[in-house]
C-alpha cells in the first residue's frame, strides 16, 4: 500500500431520453491509487447535485483530481464548481476507442474511461477556466455570431419576395442601394387590416423583414462596441500587431482562455490552433504534414493574419 493513498475521479453526462438535448444527469466513477474501480455513481446536473458529487467522491479518500468529458459545454457548471471547491479539474478530451471497441459503450464505462485517464493523466488537457473576462468575450461572440446568420437570412428572404411580388411593387425598389431599401420598406405604413390583399401582404411582409434587419443590424453594432472594448481592454498590445483586426484578436483570445499559463509555449499554442507541423517520416523518408486538429477558428484567424502581413509587412 501507498503511504498516502489517493483517489481519481472520472464524470460523463447522460440524457434521459435520447432526443433530449438537455443533459440531465452526471454520471461519476471513481478510481484508487492503483486505477482499481471503487464506484460508479449519477447525479443530477444542478448545484445541490454537484455537492452530492463530491461528497460521495471524498467519501472514499483523499480526491486528488477529477477528469471531466465536455467541460466547455455540458460540464461548464461542474467544472466552475469543482474549482471554486479547490478540486483540481482535467478536461478529458476523447473516448478511449480501443476500450470501446472491446468492452462496449454506456455511460458507466464511459465515467470509468475518464477516471482512468485523469488517473494516467493521459487524453487530458487543462481546462480553460470560464469565469473571466474572456468568458464575456466568448457568450458576446456566440451572440453576434447567431445575429450575423439571423440578418443574412432576412436579408435573403427580402430580396426573395421582392422577386416575386408585383410589378408596381418591385420596379421601383430594383434600383435602391440595400441600406436604401432596406429603410425604404421599414418606413412603409401599409394597412394592417387589408392582409388578405395580394399587394398589401408584401408591402406587410417586406416591411416587417426589413424591421427585423434593421433591428438586427443595430444589435450587432452594439455588441461590435462590447467586443472591441473588452479586446481593448484584455490585450490592446496584440491589436498594435500587423494586420491584426478585432475579430481575430478576439479569436485569439477565447482560445487561449482567462488561464493562457495553462499553455507551456509557443509550441503547445501553435499545436492548440492546429499551425505545428506533425512529423509523417517512415524509414528513410523525412518530411512533416500539416496539423487538421486543434482549434479551427483560431487557425483561420491566424490564416488571415499571415495573408495580411504577407500583402503588407516585409518580414513576413
Amino acid at each position: 500500500m501507498a503511504e498516502n493513498p489517493y483517489i481519481v475521479g472520472g464524470v460523463v453526462h447522460h440524457a434521459r431520453l435520447r432526443r433530449d438535448t438537455h443533459k440531465d444527469l452526471h454520471v461519476a466513477a471513481v478510481v484508487d491509487h492503483f486505477d482499481r474501480l471503487l464506484g460508479v455513481e449519477s447525479f443530477p446536473t444542478t448545484r445541490q447535485g454537484y455537492r452530492q458529487l463530491l461528497a460521495w467522491m471524498r467519501s472514499f479518500g483523499d480526491l486528488r483530481r477529477i477528469g471531466i468529458e465536455c467541460s466547455g459545454s455540458y460540464g461548464a457548471g461542474l467544472l466552475r464548481f469543482m474549482q471554486e471547491a479547490g478540486v483540481t479539474v482535467l478536461d478529458v478530451i476523447a473516448p478511449d476507442r480501443l476500450d470501446r471497441r472491446l468492452r462496449g459503450k454506456n455511460d458507466d464505462f464511459d465515467a470509468e474511461s475518464a477516471a482512468h485517464a485523469a488517473y494516467a493523466e493521459r487524453r487530458t488537457v487543462t481546462p480553460r477556466s470560464r469565469d473571466g473576462m474572456v468568458e464575456s468575450l466568448r457568450v458576446l461572440r456566440v451572440c453576434r455570431k447567431t445575429a450575423i446568420q439571423a440578418r443574412r437570412i432576412a436579408l435573403q428572404m427580402i430580396q426573395t419576395t421582392i422577386v416575386c411580388a408585383p410589378d408596381k411593387l418591385r420596379d421601383p425598389l430594383r434600383k435602391m442601394t440595400r441600406m436604401q431599401l432596406i429603410r425604404t420598406l421599414a418606413a412603409w405604413r401599409p394597412d394592417l387590416s387589408a392582409y388578405r390583399e395580394v399587394d398589401v401582404a408584401y408591402r406587410i411582409s417586406l416591411k416587417f423583414l426589413a424591421r427585423r434587419y434593421l433591428e438586427l443590424h443595430d444589435e450587432i453594432a452594439d455588441l461590435d462596441k462590447m467586443i472591441d472594448a473588452i479586446v481593448k481592454d484584455r490585450t490592446p498590445e496584440l491589436l498594435e500587431r500587423p494586420c491584426v483586426g478585432m475579430n481575430s484578436a478576439a479569436q485569439l483570445l477565447l482560445t487561449a482562455g482567462d488561464n493562457p499559463g495553462r499553455l507551456k509555449s509557443e509550441a503547445s499554442f501553435a499545436a492548440l490552433c492546429g499551425v505545428s507541423p506533425v512529423p509523417a517520416s517512415s524509414g528513410k523518408t523525412t518530411r512533416h504534414r500539416l496539423n487538421r486538429g486543434g482549434d479551427r477558428a483560431a487557425n483561420s484567424a491566424l490564416h488571415i493574419i499571415a495573408i495580411g502581413r504577407l500583402r503588407t509587412d516585409a518580414r513576413t
